[in-house]
């Protein structure tokens, strides 16, 4: 995060009399004056820019009020509850107060008026900012209490590119999977060759879609969407092979018991053979019931869970 920090206070020995209401020092006074020890908490890395000099201010006022103003670039701590993610809300605190000075000798408060501003048309790609709420507190260590500043970053992930990029795909994957109920039940190497295309596919887009996302003990609601994409595709395949294994004999012929293939050669006239010809069986060429079932079963659960 990049930020301009601003800081005031007043010290009465530096307060002067003249016609020029405001100083602009140079920043080698900084090692001359008393100036607070301010740090971040949570920063991890933190510096100031120097180019093409070091971006710092030192003002003083007649009265004594002092300007110290510094361009900074932030990176700090921000613990994340994922469960909700990519759907998620995310509050990420900036805390920042002194080293060594106690209450009793340095407190830190908000300026009246907007404290915390942010530059117009500024966006984030990922996240919208909805609010920036800042207080004041009292951080209490072994040396003492200590004054603090809080500012809270109420963040909303937005979903554009996870609709994009991971949910519509696998609905249309899921979508995709379903065309197998419409292949002929004899066309084996079609059915399995589609249905695995699509687990692949589901997981190629599972691994990209986890790439930038850091790795926790517990499955985000990406995490179950996925996992339930797998489900139906597997259950697809799971269904073909029981049709398959339930209605399918050798490479389709009519099962005829021992007795029945007895009588039929016995059958010599016009009568029995139309008779034989009218048996009710599974052809090759008929659709399974269970097959009709699953044409419609597929979707209606698949609508019913998104």
């Amino acid at each position: 995060m990049d930020c301009y920090f601003r800081q005031y206070w007043r010290d009465s020995r530096l307060s002067f009399l003249g016609p020029i209401k405001s100083l602009s020092l140079s920043i080698k006074m900084l090692e001359r004056i008393w100036r607070p020890d301010t740090y971040f908490y949570n920063g991890k890395q933190s510096y100031v820019h120097t180019i093409t000099v070091p971006n710092k201010l030192l003002r003083i006022s007649q009265d004594g009020d002092i300007l110290y103003s510094m361009r900074l670039t932030i990176k700090a701590k921000c613990p994340m509850e994922l469960r909700n993610f990519p759907m998620d809300r995310q509050s990420c605190p900036l805390i920042l107060g002194s080293y060594a000075y106690t209450t009793k000798q340095l407190v830190y408060e908000w300026q009246e008026g907007s404290s915390v501003n942010f530059i117009h048309g500024m966006t984030l790609s990922q996240f919208d900012l909805m609010s920036s709420p800042y207080r004041n507190l009292t951080f209490i260590r072994r040396e003492g209490e200590f004054s603090v500043l809080q500012v809270s970053f109420n963040l909303q992930r937005n979903t554009g590119y996870f609709l994009i990029q991971v949910y519509v795909p696998c609905v249309l994957i899921v979508v995709l999977s379903w065309v197998s109920f419409w292949i002929h039940r004899e066309a084996t190497s079609d059915r399995v060759g589609l249905g695995i295309t699509t687990v692949l596919t589901l997981s190629t887009i599972s691994l990209d879609s986890r790439t930038d996302l850091p790795k926790v003990r517990y499955a985000t609601a990406l995490d179950w969407f996925l996992l339930m994409s797998f489900f139906y595709c597997i259950a697809t395949l799971l269904e073909f092979a029981g049709v398959h294994y339930f209605t399918k004999v050798g490479s389709g012929e009519i099962r005829i018991d021992e007795k029945e293939w007895e009588e039929w050669e016995e059958i010599t006239d016009k009568d029995h053979n139309d008779k034989l010809s009218s048996m009710t069986t599974y052809s090759p060429q008929s659709v399974h019931p269970e097959g009709v079932a699953a044409r419609k079963r597929g979707p209606l659960m698949c609508s019913l869970y998104n």
